[in-house]
């Protein structure tokens, strides 16, 4: 009766929505009512569950929250009258026990029959109830619906533990430090006893190929097996590590044929289901019989608790016996768990303590932070929890710390030298404004107040703009370039590709022209013919405003006084290839003079993230999207439902409308299951769309070719362009309103925004369809998201949410360094406290020159040598 109140009390608190167990309640009834026979101890009770089946059975047909509410009520206060009837009844004595007994079962039900032994794993039989999909996530619940058939688990007694030696978690052991060895660190990883050349290979693949590398190969996950968890205690929701004997798997399949393997778990206390989706070969690596330790989240199918895809290896006995925190390490082929602790725990044990701290020691005691070698050791063969927790934040706090010290000195290095004011009238500015066929939104009007005032300023300006696709970023780059020239100065505007480059000349120069202003094009592919003219209006100042490419900044570039620079897609440009364009600013004698730097970015970063990484910017935001600017309805759909698509591709363009199909390869890969642009372009010209024009677009044709298919689509000349991502930016054609993309679950949630960016520009309604191939949990949540939300800000809080801020960008696109523990989404208090020892630092002694801090300056340009530009 518990569980049938719990799932009452569950389904009233979700207003009655017929979710409080998956397949509903009718579908439960069915699971229930056998179970509440059986256990029934008179005759009111048959007659209550009886009254219970006619009502859950019917509950689906019930119209209105008003109706269920008062079935469910009913069923209440019928359990209520139950439990008062079975109180008021006098107990019965039992007889003194001779022996100590277990303990009392929860219900005053007649000693049930002595359970027969668990049958051996070749006769075990699987439970009747499997999910066919992944359980869904649901919120937490008070109270768990436990497994049929299982003893009312609150009232048992979990056995104690054995005590474990007692760590003082505050402060580390105070022992004699070893003399710090840089040199020996830096040793191949072949020094190590136990590590030959193979096993080095092995090493280097794991990305360890000297000895402090793999003092920094830290575990990916841990096992704790000081607090192991009887099946019989499982509750839904936590994360538990399990160990038991596996007594039977099999394999079977979904409705979309997609493999599922079940294996049933057995510990002495009772037995789960681990569940793994699209793993065929687990049937022959899990045999009945096999000892196994499960770690993952406790889930929940119809009333019974189970593991969906969980972390598993063979039970290794040493760790049983110890119970300790068994760090599990990354392995690649041929190298296997056993050998890898075993190198782990030589290496940490001879090198850790050898570890030089670079971490002043005056902020070490402030902010109660182990030491470098300890730290080391705890991270990777931790004594409590607690040690682990505090060694990885020391560890974290070192990545920020770096981190924010390189920010600082960036932004110092910037403000080395003076910037050019360039002050213009409210007058002039008002020319501007009138001038443009749309007025400005109150957040462009904001951030360009915020740019002119930088400007008039001879400090130069360093700041990043974030707007989310479509709102305006564009026309706030004219206000500034203006602003430029009309002070008297030259401004450049850089970006990534050729394609983009030139639609901001096409635009630019229609609105620029007409106030005065001549507007260049410099990039790669600029012909021969027409370069001389333009670098020589670049160094005597008759060419005001220059848009391009890298080629901007090239040895024969040379301008008259470039007074402003903006770089656009900031993400696509390293801190070198700003400090180029730096490099051509005005000079004054020896003394150069910096441009003022605006860069843009259409990837929407959250605001920890923007702050913390860029810190050396100051940060404007165009939250507000222009009127007009209509709402994509994206929807997803399964590899097997493109037929839909391409339908809706066919009337969209039966209606005049165009279209882009995106793939994510340009051919067909023997690595890569995944459909490819340039294959896909001949079956969807003959077989699918043979009445429609098609083009084709990649990034390995030729530049002329690129920009001839894009124009023919801008020129609509043709309906459909299937295309890589090379359209992520640089496209804008009002009349396209659909956007296919397959493969969606290979893309990332900002690269995917962008995609959906390339249409919803004109008067029409515009679509996205995201096709996936492989739908797994992280691709399911990234492409739900997409569905619910246009906001661009909110999509890059759950993709750093998802991805984690490594993979936020793409880690050798950002000119950062690689946070290896670090979370900019969950270390807060630790990012602050980096913030605030950094700042301090700096001001103290900004070139780091003080002997105390030489170690601190090496770690530092070794940390940020590691985020070398891309060539």
């Amino acid at each position: 009766m518990k569980r049938l109140e719990r799932v009452l009390e569950l389904e009233k608190q979700q207003g009655y929505q017929n979710k409080a167990v998956v397949g509903g309640i009718r579908q439960f009834a069915v699971f229930w009512v056998t179970q509440a026979r059986e256990e029934a101890v008179d005759e009111a009770d048959l007659g209550l569950a009886e009254q219970v089946s006619d009502v859950l059975m019917e509950y689906n047909r019930l119209s209105g929250a008003e109706a269920r509410a008062r079935a469910i009520d009913s069923l209440l206060a019928g359990i209520q009258r139950r439990r008062a009837r079975h109180l008021e009844a006098p107990p019965v004595p039992a007889a003194p026990p001779a022996k100590p007994t277990p303990p009392p079962a929860a219900k005053p039900t007649p000693p049930p029959a002595a359970k027969p032994a668990p049958p051996p794993p070749a006769k075990a039989t699987l439970p009747p109830v499997a999910p066919v999909e992944p359980a869904p996530a649901r919120p937490p619940v008070t109270a768990t619906v436990e497994a049929a058939a299982e003893p009312e688990l609150e009232e048992v007694e979990e056995e104690a533990a054995p005590p474990l030696p007692e760590v003082d978690e505050a402060h580390e052991p105070d022992r004699p430090p070893l003399e710090p060895d840089p040199r020996g660190l830096a040793q191949r990883v072949t020094m190590l006893k136990g590590v030959g050349p193979k096993i080095a290979e092995k090493l280097e693949r794991l990305g360890a190929s000297t000895i402090w590398e793999l003092l920094h190969l830290f575990p990916r996950r841990y096992d704790d097996y000081t607090l192991l968890r009887p099946i019989s205690k499982l509750r839904y929701g936590e994360q538990v590590t399990v160990i038991g004997t596996i007594w039977q798997t099999r394999s079977r399949r979904t409705r979309t044929n997609q493999p599922i393997i079940e294996c049933i778990v057995n510990d002495g206390t009772g037995t789960v289901q681990a569940t793994w989706f699209n793993q065929p070969w687990l049937l022959d690596q899990l045999p009945a019989g096999m000892q196994i330790v499960l770690s993952g989240k406790v889930e929940m199918y119809l009333g019974r608790l189970l593991f969906n895809s969980p972390e598993w290896e063979p039970v290794e006995l040493e760790p049983l016996r110890t119970r300790r925190i068994v760090p599990i390490y990354p392995l690649t082929e041929g190298l296997n768990a056993a050998k890898m602790r075993e190198i782990m725990q030589r290496t940490v044990k001879e090198w850790a303590p050898r570890a030089p701290d670079p971490l002043p020691a005056p902020i070490r005691k402030r902010r109660e932070l182990y030491s470098l070698p300890f730290a080391l050791q705890q991270m990777h063969f931790p004594d409590s929890q607690e040690a682990m927790r505090r060694a990885r934040q020391r560890l974290a706090f070192d990545e920020l710390f770096l981190l924010q010290l390189g920010v600082q000195r960036q932004r110092r290095d910037w403000l080395a030298h003076p910037g050019l004011p360039l002050a213009i009238s409210d007058e002039q500015y008002a020319a501007f404004t009138d001038a443009l066929p749309y007025q400005l939104t109150a957040a462009q009007q904001r951030v360009v107040e915020e740019i002119r005032a930088d400007l008039a300023q001879s400090r130069p300006m360093n700041r990043l703009l974030q707007g989310d696709v479509g709102s305006g970023k564009t026309v706030v780059a004219a206000a500034a370039m203006v602003a430029a020239a009309w002070a008297g100065a030259q401004a450049a505007l850089m970006a990534p590709t050729e394609i983009l480059a030139e639609q901001h000349y096409r635009g630019l120069r229609r609105l620029l022209e007409p106030l005065g202003l001549r507007v260049a094009l410099l990039t790669g592919n600029t012909p021969a013919a027409e370069r001389p003219p333009i670098l020589a209006g670049l160094a005597d100042g008759s060419i005001h405003i220059a848009i391009g490419t890298h080629a901007l900044i090239q040895p024969a570039v040379t301008f008259k006084q470039l007074g402003m620079a903006i770089v656009d897609e900031q993400h696509r440009f390293g801190v070198d290839q700003r400090a180029a364009l730096r490099e051509k600013g005005p000079r004054a004698g020896e003394d150069a003079i910096s441009p003022h730097l605006l860069i843009m970015s259409a990837t929407p970063i959250p605001r920890t993230l923007a702050l913390s990484l860029y810190g050396d910017l100051d940060l404007s935001v165009l939250d507000e999207m222009p009127p007009g600017r209509q709402e994509i309805k994206t929807r997803w759909l399964r590899a097997s439902e493109r037929e839909r698509a391409y339908s809706f591709v066919r009337r969209q363009t039966a209606e005049g409308r165009q279209a882009y199909i995106i793939y994510p390869l340009v051919e067909e890969s023997d690595t890569i299951d995944a459909r490819a642009a340039v294959e896909e372009f001949g079956r969807l010209s003959t077989q699918v769309f043979p009445d429609r024009r098609l083009g084709l677009v990649h990034g390995r044709l030729r530049s002329d070719d690129k920009e001839s298919a894009m124009r023919a689509f801008a020129g609509h000349e043709t309906d459909v362009l299937v295309a890589t991502s090379v359209i992520e930016v640089g496209v804008d054609v009002p009349n396209s309103t659909v956007i296919v993309i397959e493969g969606a679950d290979r893309f990332g949630l900002a690269q995917l925004h962008q995609f959906r960016g390339r249409v919803g520009r004109g008067e029409h309604q515009s679509y996205c369809i995201l096709i996936a191939e492989d739908v797994s949990n992280e691709a399911e949540q990234r492409l739900a998201a997409l569905e619910a939300t246009n906001d661009g800000f909110v999509l890059a809080e759950r993709d750093l949410e998802l991805r984690g801020p490594g993979e936020f960008f793409g880690r050798r696109q950002s000119g950062l360094p690689e946070l290896r523990l670090a979370s900019l989404l969950h270390d807060v208090a630790v990012l602050k406290m980096a913030q605030e020892e950094a700042a301090a630092l700096f001001a103290a002694d900004p070139q780091l020159e003080q002997p105390e801090h030489r170690l601190l300056r090496q770690r530092l340009d070794a940390f940020w040598a590691e985020a070398a530009d891309p060539s």
